[in-house]
């Protein structure tokens, strides 16, 4: 989409010329596009998991500017001229990414850390881990805590677990309008 610069005739120019032109305003400037054409195609089931996806993150959007708080937290996240609820819908739209999961230093034992980066496109609001031995019965469960870089997710292990070999650490990572992601990492 273009953008009007000190154009005298389009300057605060809103809506639809014809069925050629879309003029909009953000940020108190003019930007001039091709109208979109309706399409009279029926739309695919992916197209539909999509806007159905994207209705979604425009209710959550509605939902967190009416909130003040949670407002004032997404306009902190805003950059460039965004706005809270662009924030917001972005938010919804984008899972949380399990960056790596460290088990370096899991033996076993009681107390040991497993390290997970977790990231998001606003936060990541917890990390769970769970621990399974290799037939599917549980060893342990819980969350982590996030550590003093703002990243790193740090599990401390809280069951004697005598066998590793097959064992399965399944962490899920969530973020502020609830998306989860899940990494799984099968134990040699």
């Amino acid at each position: 989409m273009a953008q009007s610069k000190d154009n005298i005739v389009t300057h605060g120019l809103s809506g639809k010329v014809g069925n050629i032109l879309v003029f909009s305003q953000r940020h108190g400037k003019t930007f001039v596009g091709k109208a979109p054409k309706k399409s009279t195609k029926d739309d695919t089931p992916a197209q539909e998991a999509h806007k159905l996806r994207f209705q979604r993150a425009i209710i959550y959007g509605q939902t967190v500017i009416a909130d003040p708080v949670a407002k004032a937290a997404y306009e902190a996240a805003a950059e460039n001229g965004e706005s809270a609820f662009n924030v917001a819908v972005a938010d919804l739209l984008q899972a949380p990414d399990i960056d790596s999961v460290d088990l370096s230093g899991y033996t076993g034992q009681v107390g040991e850390k497993i390290i997970i980066l977790a990231t998001d496109d606003f936060k990541v609001t917890s990390v769970t881990v769970n621990i399974s031995n290799g037939d599917g019965t549980l060893v342990e469960q819980g969350a982590a805590v996030l550590g003093n870089t703002g990243l790193n997710w740090v599990y401390t292990t809280t069951a004697v677990n005598p066998s590793l070999s097959g064992d399965k650490i399944t962490v899920d990572a969530t973020d502020t309008p609830g998306n989860t992601t899940e990494k799984e990492t099968i134990l040699p």
